[in-house]
């Protein structure tokens, strides 16, 4: 299995049925006391003041965007490697996003290719620099030592989008703990992954939670929802959800991380001389969302799957095309930037199977198997 949710079922499942029984005997299925609860131990577990949940990592991400005030006219800055979720919401409340290149030590947002878009939309005098949505990509934390500076040396609103790296941390600070907003996902898959749909923001600001509240709830005001003060959204995590990813947390936190390193280290080991490894900022711990395997070229790659399918064996590309070759983007402003980094890992990259559950002696026998 590329992630095998059956196995942290069967592991898990005692907790997780119960909370199940629970949720269905009490029949609140909208808020209760297991969304309370797991916004409490997020917040916690994070070491952020406040934690809202919402319907997905998506909806996270807009409701960011609608705090930060990003309209048209306004740029948002992004890496060039990501998900479209990470800057969909910029096209969608007619900002305009700007892309920039990752760095080949960490495939996270370059600081320096930032600053000069920066530098390049201020010139140029037809947008306004507003936000950065600062990307923990396949699970590494971003450089945030630099570009926490940057933002503030701009004025700059800054997102931190953990959807893959809820669990890593970043020179002893956990990921979800930096910018004014930090957004994740608990889509399945995900390090803390949830039986559908889910996800959370965090802040430090009262004011910003409290805003971040109504949002999620129709614009909502002190008397409830029927007393609309701004336009918002629905996107509310179930009861149900919360009431699954309760004894998840507790595995991530107990053990979870652990074994995906320990699983980590035995992938490194075997592949060292034959691919670029994943890479790992100094002081900083990886969530390991994905093993990626950085292959010399096209070709190598393309050797690779095509020699693990051959054994039944998954692969997945993350990310196959940059943001900026995507055909809703096509036509934006690069401001001279090439992002040769962001290009490069998009044509070499293959992600292989990693997950807490994934048994030793299947891990070894798979990785002996692939050949150079």
């Amino acid at each position: 299995q590329f992630i095998d949710l059956k196995a942290q079922y069967h592991a898990l499942k005692a907790g997780i049925d119960a909370n199940i029984q629970a949720v269905v005997d009490s029949a609140v299925f909208i808020g209760g006391p297991y969304v309370k609860e797991l916004e409490e131990k997020l917040a916690s577990f994070t070491g952020r003041k406040h934690c809202i949940t919402c319907a997905n990592g998506t909806d996270a991400l807009q409701i960011a965007y609608m705090v930060a005030g990003v309209g048209a006219g306004d740029a948002v800055f992004c890496s060039d490697m990501t998900f479209i979720s990470s800057t969909e919401p910029a096209k969608m409340f007619g900002a305009v996003s700007v892309f920039c290149d990752i760095t080949p030590d960490t495939y996270c947002l370059s600081p320096e290719s930032l600053e000069r878009q920066i530098q390049a939309v201020l010139a140029e005098g037809k947008l306004t620099p507003k936000a950065v949505v600062a990307v923990d990509i396949l699970g590494n934390p971003c450089d945030y030592d630099v570009i926490v500076p940057i933002c503030e040396k701009y004025s700059l609103f800054l997102i931190e989008d953990a959807a893959q790296s809820f669990g890593a941390s970043y020179h002893g600070k956990k990921a979800c703990s930096f910018g004014q907003i930090a957004t994740t996902s608990f889509f399945p898959a995900k390090p803390l992954g949830c039986y559908g749909d889910g996800g959370a923001i965090f802040t430090d600001d009262d004011h910003t939670a409290d805003l971040i509240r109504s949002l999620c709830v129709h614009g909502k005001g002190p008397g409830g929802k029927y007393d609309n003060i701004r336009a918002g959204v629905n996107s509310r995590l179930d009861n149900l959800q919360a009431a699954i990813l309760l004894p998840k947390l507790e595995a991530l936190e107990e053990y979870e991380i652990r074994d995906r390193e320990a699983a980590a280290g035995r992938y490194s080991a075997a592949f060292q001389a034959k691919f670029v490894l994943p890479p790992v900022e100094q002081d900083s711990q990886h969530s390991w969302y994905q093993y990626t395997l950085l292959a010399a070229d096209t070709a190598q790659r393309a050797r690779l799957i095509a020699h693990l399918k051959e054994r039944g064996i998954p692969t997945n590309l993350y990310y196959p095309t940059p943001m900026h070759m995507l055909p809703v983007f096509r036509a934006l402003e690069t401001y001279g930037e090439t992002y040769p980094n962001a290009v490069e890992h998009c044509n070499r990259t293959s992600s292989i199977p990693m997950h807490t559950y994934m048994e030793e002696s299947v891990q070894e026998e798979n990785g002996s198997d692939v050949e150079e």
